[in-house]
């Protein structure tokens, strides 16, 4: 795992590690003034740097701007950053976006591409999440993320903030060898369907030494991902790093290979967690999955396999998941939980979780619910080291 991890660091390195000096294009050269809309300094700056043979930087310097929409798009000819310093502010009103159905602010097909600075995208996301009724509406308003990046490759985004994000803060589709440094996620728990990043049908994308407080998963991971490493994350409050949900949808793809390790969970509804759909058509994969070394700290759901995933009463029970799920280690978890059952594995009858592997499991309850337990359901898992509580303890739940 370790050489894995390292490769794909190389194409960063070769980018990053750069000797020539890069030519910078500060928006204010291009009109753009603090407390007003800087669409289109930004969008000339881009696209000038762009066209660069030579390493650029654009930069938005100190102060506070204002920006409507934005769409960055490559490819470049050259490796590009762009440095935000300063503070850039959506409009409250999501209906005040000239495209309502695309997102905040969109970057496409770039290659080296660095975003930093220490700056804030600030999405001002309190008015939608009052009107957001996605949960129970299928027929909700689209609104827009923050950040969406698509096939983006050999890039890396670090020391920048996304606050208060209308919906997801961050969607990353399509892409390779992405790393997030750094990285800081703030919205308050209370907020609506603002998972921080959002990561599917890419490979290669780490999440490193970041803080993710938002109100819904910290990090969700969809169909098509390959080689997600997440270490040294701290989340919370949120609704924990999760796998899905999958299984709605046919076409889609196998999840293979997911590392989270030296992680801290803080309040949060659940730690690790993967949910599938009962009753739906999907057959995919889900496998090589890899959790070590995380910290619970007053968490609901500590661990959670939930193969009967159904919120909102939106689907039947009467057929199973059709979701494989298998070589799954959970190792050195340790802390407390904030309910009685530490440890659930619901997994589907007519695909069986295997190869699931569980050590030195550590979770204290405080509570006054009952005794702390586990709740096991076609699994078989093998144990190494500690079990406290006693995993699946009773054989007839994991028969």
């Amino acid at each position: 795992m370790a050489l894995k991890f390292t490769l794909l660091f190389l194409p960063l390195l070769a980018h990053i590690v750069n000797t020539q000096q890069p030519a910078t294009f500060d928006i204010g050269k291009y009109g753009g003034k603090p407390n007003a809309n800087i669409h289109e300094a930004l969008s000339s700056a881009w696209k000038e740097a762009c066209a660069a043979t030579t390493p650029s930087t654009v930069v938005v310097p100190k102060g506070t701007f204002l920006l409507n929409q934005l769409k960055l798009v490559g490819p470049c000819k050259a490796p590009i950053e762009l440095q935000v310093q300063g503070t850039i502010i959506a409009p409250s009103d999501y209906t005040l976006l000239p495209d309502k159905n695309e997102e905040w602010i969109t970057i496409n097909y770039v290659d080296r591409l660095t975003i930093s600075g220490g700056g804030i995208f600030d999405g001002q996301g309190k008015e939608a999440w009052t009107k957001n009724d996605c949960g129970k509406n299928p027929k909700c308003a689209k609104l827009p993320l923050n950040l969406s990046f698509n096939f983006i490759t050999n890039s890396i985004i670090r020391d920048v903030t996304t606050k208060d994000s209308k919906n997801f803060h961050v969607n990353v589709i399509g892409c390779k060898n992405v790393t997030f440094q750094q990285f800081t996620v703030s919205a308050p728990g209370d907020s609506i369907n603002t998972d921080g990043l959002h990561i599917a049908k890419s490979e290669g994308i780490n999440v490193l030494d970041s803080v993710i407080k938002t109100g819904d998963d910290c990090i969700s991971i969809g169909d098509g991902m390959k080689e997600l490493h997440i270490e040294r994350v701290i989340c919370g409050p949120g609704h924990g790093i999760s796998i899905g949900s999958l299984g709605k949808d046919v076409t889609e793809e196998d999840v293979t290979g997911i590392y989270v390790k030296n992680c801290t969970f803080i309040g949060t509804q659940n730690g690790i967690r993967v949910k599938t759909w009962p009753s739906a058509p999907a057959k995919l994969q889900i496998t090589d999955l890899h959790y070590e070394d995380i910290i619970m700290d007053n968490v609901e759901n500590p661990i959670v396999i939930d193969q009967e995933y159904c919120p909102w009463n939106q689907c039947k029970l009467d057929s199973p998941s059709l979701i494989k799920i298998s070589k799954m280690s959970v190792k050195n978890i340790k802390g407390t939980s904030a309910t009685p059952v530490a440890v659930s594995f619901v997994c589907s009858k007519t695909v069986p979780c295997e190869n699931v592997e569980m050590g030195n499991i550590d979770l204290a309850y405080r509570g006054n619910q009952g005794p702390i337990s586990t709740k096991c359901t076609n699994v078989k898992p093998t144990f190494v080291g500690k079990q406290n509580p006693p995993i699946c303890a009773n054989a007839a739940q994991s028969s």
